[in-house]
């Protein structure tokens, strides 16, 4: 029979664990749509929709395996049952993670910082174990385990999207004529997607609707029947269609009879950095025979450029590939005007080190189209991988209160899933934008390309992970890989002050979250 303190302790972890799951939204799920956002491949709402029916589907069929490891890969339920009070001592250690972790997740999210999650309930957990019995209330191994996997994930996640996208700059973005390369990759993206899905929903998940596990082998067959079938027909219906669209709109751009501005909206950051070099670099064409390279123009402090610093520099933050925008290249070794100035002019290695860290027109279109659904696959493996964070304590309070043990080793119910999962796509559709910006646009330039490859290199991380019952961050695995794509396609591109600030936000997570939820723990014993 439940106590009227323990209905307390339940009701209190279920508008906690809400709270957190609203917090996980607004702050992780940036991580699968703040490229697709950044890029302008997405709008907010677009993003909004499609999070909260991949969040919640993978909540569900994903979300079981990590959901265990944190219930039981951290503390030491055992310590619990030794006393006879241990499932009521194990009911308020659980809401103070819950406190501790939400209280750390939505003032991070407030100052757009993108955590980990992971961090949070993993030191909030460790938190009221160590309050409670000290070091031996804490399973050190899985601690060491967990702790690990966070320092390989950003290098595997940076290491995967980099090759794809080496992959993709081989074969695509080097060749003169993109389109056709781009659009044949589309069905080999699709089918992988495709497959890779498939069999991380089959393979060890079907428990979680009472049915019997089936053999590996028709699992494989299942898998790579399914992404066969997509990459056929995208590339048999799918590829023309999207052929078509793009050779007309590169028509219409060619002929001045299409507004980029208002009908597209992910080459608007490309047109405003354009507007600044133009207005930025005055080129004049030299009067001597057989020699038409353009010299920069004179000038200094706020008549240098839209910056108007005082070394008359052009600020160039984001800078596209100069053939992109029709301005010739200057040659080797010529970064400013010879005459007399002591202004400092735009060199030539910044300018470069720019260089192709934007798509062109043709390529932004058909990866647009790929991006879409990476997004959507990574919305899918983080709703699997992070729920657990936030509806892992509340699986612990449901069973103590519905069993009275504290050993906890039952699966959960799939309505505990999905209630995590509705948390996570209110957060996100609520207060994600915050985070969007830092993630999709302010660390690093994201184009279409590079966004498809940062999202399914890191998709590919979580869901290997997931499939481990290992708790790794989606924030770790989306940070590693948009700053090793990004620093691969333009090493000027990645913001590195930015970067250090979400680097200390990681270390200072887990001690601060342990100390709230000891200090909440503490609380409890003294009042409750």
């Amino acid at each position: 029979m439940i106590t009227e303190t323990e209905l307390i302790l339940l009701v209190a972890g279920f508008f906690i664990a809400f709270m957190l799951a609203f917090g996980i939204g607004a702050n992780d799920v940036a991580n699968s749509f703040g490229t697709s956002v950044g890029s302008k491949v997405l709008t907010l709402r677009s993003a909004c929709i499609l999070a909260t029916i991949f969040e919640t589907s993978g909540s569900v069929l994903l979300g079981a395996h990590v959901s265990q490891t944190i219930r039981g890969g951290i503390i030491k339920p055992e310590c619990f049952n030794a006393t006879e009070d241990g499932p009521r001592i194990l009911m308020q250690g659980q809401v103070a993670s819950l406190c501790g972790a939400c209280v750390w997740m939505i003032v991070a999210t407030f100052f757009k910082l993108p955590v980990s999650t992971t961090h949070s309930i993993v030191g909030a957990t460790a938190g009221f174990g160590l309050m409670l019995f000290g070091l031996d209330g804490v399973n050190w191994m899985g601690i060491l385990k967990i702790v690990l996997s966070w320092f390989v994930s950003p290098l595997l996640s940076g290491f995967v999207s980099s090759i794809l996208f080496l992959i993709i700059k081989y074969f695509v973005l080097v060749k003169e004529q993109s389109l056709e390369p781009a659009l044949y990759t589309l069905p080999f993206l699709y089918g992988v997607t495709i497959i890779v899905n498939v069999f991380s929903v089959i393979y060890g998940g079907l428990h979680i609707f009472n049915l019997p596990e089936i053999p590996l082998w028709v699992t494989f067959a299942i898998s790579f029947g399914s992404g066969i079938t997509a990459g056929l027909i995208v590339f048999f219906f799918v590829r023309p269609i999207i052929r078509k669209k793009v050779l007309k709109r590169l028509e219409l751009m060619a002929s001045g009879k299409w507004n980029v501005e208002k009908e597209e909206p992910k080459y608007r950051l490309i047109n405003k950095v354009r507007d600044r070099i133009l207005h930025g670099l005055h080129l004049r064409k030299s009067t001597k025979e057989n020699n038409d390279t353009p010299h920069f123009a004179e000038g200094s402090g706020a008549d240098a450029g839209p910056s108007g610093d005082e070394t008359g520099k052009v600020e160039l933050q984001t800078v596209p590939s100069i053939t992109e925008i029709g301005i010739p290249e200057p040659p080797q070794g010529a970064s400013q005007q010879p005459d007399a100035s002591t202004v400092t002019f735009v060199e030539e290695k910044e300018v470069r080190a720019h260089k192709g860290a934007y798509d062109r027109p043709e390529e932004a279109q058909v990866f647009a189209f790929a991006q879409i659904l990476t997004a959507t696959f990574g919305s899918f493996v983080h709703g699997g991988n992070d729920v657990s964070n936030a509806i892992g304590p509340l699986i612990g309070l449901w069973l103590v209160c519905t069993t009275g043990n504290a050993l906890m080793s039952a699966s959960p119910p799939v309505w505990i899933l999905f209630f995590g999962g509705v948390g996570i796509s209110v957060g996100l559709c609520v207060w994600g934008r915050k985070v969007m910006q830092t993630i999709g646009t302010d660390l690093t330039v994201i184009t279409p390309s590079s966004g498809m490859c940062i999202e399914l290199g890191a998709a590919v991380t979580v869901l290997i992970a997931s499939k481990a019952a290992l708790p790794v961050s989606t924030t770790h695995c989306l940070v590693g890989a948009v700053v090793s794509v990004g620093y691969i396609r333009s090493k000027a591109s990645v913001n590195w002050k930015l970067f250090v600030n979400i680097i200390f936000a990681w270390v200072a997570t887990l001690p601060i979250s342990a100390g709230l939820s000891a200090l909440i723990m503490y609380i409890f014993t003294k009042t409750l």
